[in-house]
């Protein structure tokens, strides 16, 4: 059984690390700056989830649930950050995504589980975040159809991702500045507005909406039962805005110059954008926008529904909106093109792996992986869906399924990283070159964390007169489709396998003599030479 075991873990660290190096010969360049990736770390994947969707957040919960809410996922998501990174850091391959690390570290089953639910859920968001940018728009009352914008966007975030890597981190970099430069006036101006400088507000706002409407909200029943399910509704609505951002770093890691360095920097300045981004924006938002206010009530993705906006307007500020919803525009397409570069490095990283087609693997000289990023680009068209009233509803599907995604690939990089640390453990723990304080217990409690997350998500379905058949399944889905690819994996590939290595047999040695302290990379090149 014992040598059974040594031959699977054989075939995991020869073949699938063999092909991953092998095929990172003369392909993905590391062109990403320590600024690009630090801004990346601040500005990436800041959407319209934050900037628009949080306002029927707040609207469900109040503004004291809605910051308790995204307190708690702030805290919970660092967790899961510094647990990705202190892997990543250890040992930065090109193409590195966390399916790779799963392959590596638990099992091949649940790296190619991990690796084709990037695909799909990073590609689904493309498209999401191209219509909402498309609808916020209709703030300007624009006559142009909807699909005009939504090809305008298209072509710009489709060629973004075919520019080489140091120019996609350029302007990764300066759309990241925006967001800082934009989020920190809004903060500054709700300051002012607590203290009544609004041109229409008589004396001191202070939290004058935590009053009238109230702190919190009931949903779905009336009474203590009503304000629970409210609190968790927030809860759960909540994670939306940080859905994937954690996964970004590792994705851009493969491309970062010195990935040793600036991943630790990046991931301790994760906080900042945490605190500053996510606790103080939903903070502003409770402060200058009444929660019952009937933009927000109606939820959707219009920049009239945006809690800034609507806040703006009351304080009777003129112009101003309008500055704030190109902003917004700015935020739709870095978060859009964000996920199209998780999504196509997502597929490279499985076509390296040998879990995808080769052909997928194809770079050009620049170094930008064309083929992969063509085949997710085709993700963008389903956006043409929300041209049609019938057709949106199919496409919110779509985006209904990616919600529990998010929430099982957190699961999986704590997975990841508790295994990571068991081979160290017994392996005469080498020296890492980035350690949390919160671990490995914050991987503990991220895993029960998210997993209770992934099953209440959606649970407003239950209640009487919310069921409906299509928003059970697209809620739920996510869970069994996880576990078919990686069972199907597992009885077609791995049939007499572990199901995952012991940690004394985790290869956590092979590569570490390529990584020079110049650069801080694996040299995978100069190994498969």
């Amino acid at each position: 059984m014992k040598d059974k075991t040594n031959d699977q873990v054989q075939r995991t660290t020869s073949t699938d690390v063999a092909s991953m190096e092998t095929l990172n010969n003369g392909t993905i360049k590391r062109g990403l700056k320590p600024r690009h990736s630090q801004m990346i770390a601040l500005g990436g994947c800041v959407g319209t989830g934050l900037f628009v969707g949080t306002g029927a957040t707040l609207a469900l919960g109040g503004p004291a649930f809605i910051l308790a809410a995204f307190i708690i996922m702030s805290l919970t998501v660092y967790m899961v950050v510094t647990a990705i990174i202190e892997v990543t850091a250890y040992l930065p391959v090109s193409g590195a995504s966390m399916s790779y690390y799963a392959s590596r570290y638990v099992s091949n089953s649940m790296g190619i589980a991990m690796g084709w639910l990037y695909v799909y859920s990073l590609g689904i968001l493309v498209p999401y975040e191209i219509t909402a940018g498309a609808l916020i728009i209709d703030y300007w009352d624009s006559p142009v159809n909807i699909a005009v914008w939504i090809s305008i966007f298209i072509v710009v975030i489709v060629g973004l991702n075919f520019l080489p890597v140091h120019l996609y981190g350029e302007s990764e970099f300066w759309f990241a500045v925006i967001k800082v430069i934009t989020i920190i006036g809004l903060l500054t101006l709700s300051f002012a507005l607590f203290w009544g400088a609004g041109p229409k507000q008589d004396g001191i706002l202070g939290f004058h909406y935590w009053k009238d409407p109230g702190a919190t909200s009931t949903w779905l029943v009336d009474g203590p039962p009503g304000t629970f399910v409210a609190f968790v509704g927030a809860l759960v609505f909540s994670a939306f805005p940080f859905v994937f951002a954690p996964e970004l770093l590792i994705f851009t890691s493969g491309e970062m110059r010195d990935p040793r360095t600036d991943l630790p920097k990046a991931g301790n300045r994760f906080i900042l954008r945490l605190i500053v981004f996510y606790i103080g924006s939903v903070l502003a938002m409770g402060v200058i926008c009444p929660s019952n206010e009937g933009a927000l009530v109606g939820g959707g993705n219009s920049a009239k529904s945006s809690a800034f906006v609507v806040g703006i307007q009351h304080a009777g500020i003129h112009g101003l909106g309008s500055v704030v919803n190109a902003v917004i525009l700015t935020t739709a397409w870095s978060a859009g093109s964000a996920y199209l570069y998780m999504s196509s490095r997502a597929l490279y990283s499985l076509a390296i792996a040998g879990q995808a087609p080769a052909v997928l693997a194809k770079c050009t000289k620049e170094g930008v992986p064309w083929v992969a990023v063509t085949a997710c680009s085709l993700f963008s068209l389903l956006s043409y869906l929300n041209c049609g009233n019938s057709s949106s509803t199919v496409f919110q599907w779509f985006v209904n399924i990616t919600n529990t995604s998010g929430f099982i690939s957190w699961i999986c990089c704590c997975v990841v990283y508790l295994r990571f640390r068991a081979a160290c453990k017994a392996q005469g723990n080498p020296e890492l070159p980035y350690r949390s304080w919160v671990q490995p217990w914050g991987a503990w409690f991220s895993i029960f964390f998210f997993t209770l997350l992934a099953l209440i998500n959606g649970f407003n379905v239950f209640f009487p007169g919310q069921f409906s058949v299509s928003s059970f399944l697209t809620t739920y889905i996510g869970i069994p489709a996880f576990f078919l690819v990686y069972l199907g994996h597992k009885v077609w590939k791995g049939r007499g396998d572990a199901w995952y290595i012991p940690a004394h047999a985790i290869d956590i040695r092979d590569g570490q003599e390529q990584v020079h302290h110049g650069d801080g990379s694996a040299d995978l090149e100069e190994k498969c030479s």
